[in-house]
C-alpha cells in the first residue's frame, strides 16, 4: 500500500475540514454576542455531525483501501488492521 485510503480524496476533505471551521469559528462568535443558548447547541449538534460525516469517510477509505489490502498479507497483518478498525468503530460510537 502506497499512502492512505483518502489520498485522491485529499483536497476535497480539506474543503470539507474548512467548512467545519468555518461552522467552529461561527460558534465561537454566536457565544461572544450572546446568542440564545438553544441556538448555539444546535449549532454545536451541526458541527459534531460534520465532522462524524468526515469521520465515517475515513472509516470507510481505511476499510476499502487498508484492510482490504491486508487480504493478501498475514493474518497477523489483516487481524491488526481489523482491530484498528473496530477500535477506530467504537471510538466513534462512544463520541
Amino acid at each position: 500500500m502506497d499512502g492512505p485510503g483518502y489520498v485522491d480524496d485529499k483536497d476535497r476533505l480539506h474543503a470539507r475540514l474548512r467548512r467545519i471551521e468555518g461552522q467552529v469559528q461561527g460558534v465561537a462568535r454566536m457565544i461572544e454576542s450572546d446568542r440564545y443558548c438553544i441556538d448555539v447547541l444546535a449549532q454545536i449538534s451541526a458541527v459534531t455531525r460534520a465532522l462524524q460525516g468526515v469521520a465515517l469517510e475515513l472509516l470507510d477509505d481505511h476499510l476499502a483501501h487498508c484492510v482490504a489490502g491486508a487480504l493478501g498479507e498475514s493474518s497477523g497483518t489483516l487481524d491488526a488492521k481489523l482491530a484498528e478498525a473496530s477500535a477506530a468503530i467504537a471510538r466513534l460510537v462512544r463520541s
